[in-house]
Parts: C-alpha cells; sequence; structure tokens
C-alpha cells in the first residue's frame, strides 16, 4: 500500500472523510465531507504531518518557510516541519498568523520565523474550497516582504469548480502562479474506497458511489 492509498484509510478511520449529505460552504449539496478537524489525537497528526511531507519531497519544491494560515493550518506546518526534520533531513522553517494582531510585547502578526526579502514560502492548508484563506495569505506577505509564495500543499483536492469553470486550486495556481500539490484527489479517493474495504468495511458502495459521481458530474472542474 502506497502513502496515498494509506492517507485515504486514515481519513476514513479518523473520521474526518464521511458520506451522507452535507451544505458545503459554497451551499452545494454534497455527498461526502472532508473537515480535517476531526483529527484529535496526537498519533493522528503525527501521521497526518509524515503524509504532508511525503507530499512535499514527492514535490520537489525548494522553498525557506511553511507557513500555515491559522486556524487549521498551524498544526500542519509544525506536523510537516518536524516530519520533514525526522524523515528526509530537511530543516526548514516554519510559521502561522494571529487572527488579532498583537499590540503588546514582540508584537506583529506572524508567529515563528518572520520572513524576509527573497525568501521562498511554501503554504500549507487542509482542504481548499474557494481560497479565501489563500489569497489573504498572499495579501498579507505583500504588505510585509517582498517574498515570493511557491507552492501550497493541502490533503486533499474536492476538484469542484471555483468561481468559473476551473478548480479553485486551479484558480490560485492560474492567479498567482503558485503550484498546488495535493496528497490526494477525490478521484483518487474514490477509486479507492469503491474497489477496497477499510477495516472490513465498505464506505463507498454502488449506490452511493453514483450520488458522488453525479455530484462531480455536476459541479467537477474542467480539469
Amino acid at each position: 500500500m502506497g502513502y496515498k492509498e494509506s492517507f485515504i484509510e486514515l481519513m476514513v478511520e479518523s473520521g474526518v472523510l464521511t458520506f451522507g449529505e452535507f451544505i458545503t460552504k459554497s451551499g452545494r449539496k454534497s455527498p461526502y465531507f472532508i473537515n480535517t478537524g476531526n483529527y484529535r489525537t496526537g498519533a493522528q497528526i503525527s501521521k497526518l504531518g509524515d503524509y504532508y511531507a511525503r507530499c512535499i519531497a514527492a514535490s520537489g519544491e525548494e522553498f525557506d518557510c511553511l507557513y500555515g494560515p491559522a486556524y487549521k493550518g498551524i498544526p500542519l506546518a509544525v506536523a510537516a516541519s518536524i516530519s520533514l526534520y525526522n524523515n528526509f533531513g530537511k530543516g526548514i522553517y516554519y510559521s502561522f498568523n494571529r487572527k488579532e494582531k498583537k499590540d503588546h510585547g514582540e508584537g506583529g502578526t506572524i508567529v515563528g520565523y518572520v520572513p524576509k526579502d527573497g525568501d521562498r514560502i511554501a503554504i500549507i492548508e487542509d482542504v481548499v474550497t474557494a481560497g479565501t484563506a489563500v489569497r489573504e495569505t498572499m495579501q498579507l506577505f505583500a504588505s510585509m516582504a517582498g517574498v515570493k509564495i511557491t507552492a501550497l500543499y493541502v490533503s486533499c483536492d474536492r476538484m469542484e469548480r471555483g468561481k468559473g469553470s476551473l478548480s479553485a486550486l486551479d484558480e490560485l495556481e492560474m492567479e498567482y502562479g503558485i503550484r498546488v500539490y495535493p496528497i490526494v484527489t477525490i478521484r483518487e479517493v474514490i477509486n479507492y474506497l469503491s474497489e477496497n474495504d477499510v477495516n472490513g468495511k465498505r464506505y463507498l458502495d454502488k449506490n452511493l458511489l453514483a450520488r458522488v459521481e453525479s455530484y462531480l458530474e455536476k459541479y467537477g472542474a474542467e480539469r
């Protein structure tokens, strides 16, 4: 079993990926939902950091700092940077933002490494729906330093249309020139779970698979 398949099983076992009937932030009625807030144990976040690190290593991207937008991006940046050091010998900086600017002590918006001119930054996120947090990050760094945002890493690409016919991730890639790397895509998730049990249970039977396929036919992106 490869790391993608193992990650899909972790999503299901942790209750992060669930099937049913859900209303997404965009107002769409979806037969599946991904909530990374359901990672709740040290073991789960440690494994998650390893999967992100595998994805980062496989991408071949080079950067100086891994940035996690508050709030869900904070543990992701920390866990992935630890795994990159322990498993790949890569010692990189990590940082994240405060929601409110600190007006005492050292002050500032950034916690951890404060990027400087010329630094290459990679963003780490959970699941990008509309790309709001990423756009806010681009604005934040544009006002701070002359850095280059080189890559975006996400846990799963839902492969759904954003504002137009392209996916939200493709829109971000075209708008900002950053390369996007998901650990898995929803198509990889569907293919695996429709053919394999997890802990003796089939999570994606024929009826549910048909609903998911119908949803993606309606809302799926062009590429």
